[in-house]
């Protein structure tokens, strides 16, 4: 089993954030783009260390650690969020698939309005969620090998040595209450 070594200050919290509709989109070069630069402006102005992450066509998982002093990590959200669907919605719209109260809240058609969260409670929390997390391509039938996956921290975490390259290739058991 893999060992992690974890932030110790700061709390850290397990997300699901899910495409409108689960529109297969997410994937995409422009939204991958916007997410990364809407990830690295957010994270000036409200630092958080992104501890694992793994981007699906219709939703995304992340760990994070926030400071411990400013666990507002709705606002972070809410701007990469709003940061994506500024550069992309355009590109997505199609204004028949947003509800009346979307239409009139003047939101896009990129993201779920809301996400899931779960605070890490402790070593093996996290080492579970780590594991569900990068497992996830797999799980959705996406590929047979965690390596050919390049949305996702695994590769990071195989190159510190934490997972061996082959692991997540045999058929893992993982609960099904991430968010999904």
């Amino acid at each position: 089993m893999a060992t992690f070594r974890r932030a110790t200050h700061g709390t850290t919290y397990f997300f699901t954030v899910v495409s409108y509709n689960r529109r297969a989109i997410l994937c995409d070069t422009p939204i991958r783009d916007a997410l990364r630069q809407a990830i690295i402006t957010t994270a000036t102005r409200f630092p958080f260390t992104i501890d694992a992450w793994v981007l699906m066509p219709d939703h995304l998982h992340a760990i994070w650690t926030v400071p411990a002093d400013d666990v507002d990590y709705s606002r972070r959200w809410a701007l990469i969020k709003k940061f994506v669907s500024k550069q992309c919605g355009w590109l997505y719209q199609e204004n028949e698939q947003l509800s009346a109260s979307s239409i009139a809240k003047r939101e896009s058609n990129i993201w779920q309005r809301r996400f899931w969260e779960h605070v890490i409670r402790d070593d093996n929390d996290f080492e579970q969620h780590m594991n569900y997390l990068h497992y996830n391509p797999i799980k959705h039938g996406l590929v047979n090998s965690l390596t050919d996956w390049e949305y996702s921290t695994f590769h990071r975490y195989v190159a510190n040595g934490v997972y061996p390259l082959n692991w997540g290739n045999t058929e893992l058991n993982f609960n099904n209450d991430f968010g999904e």
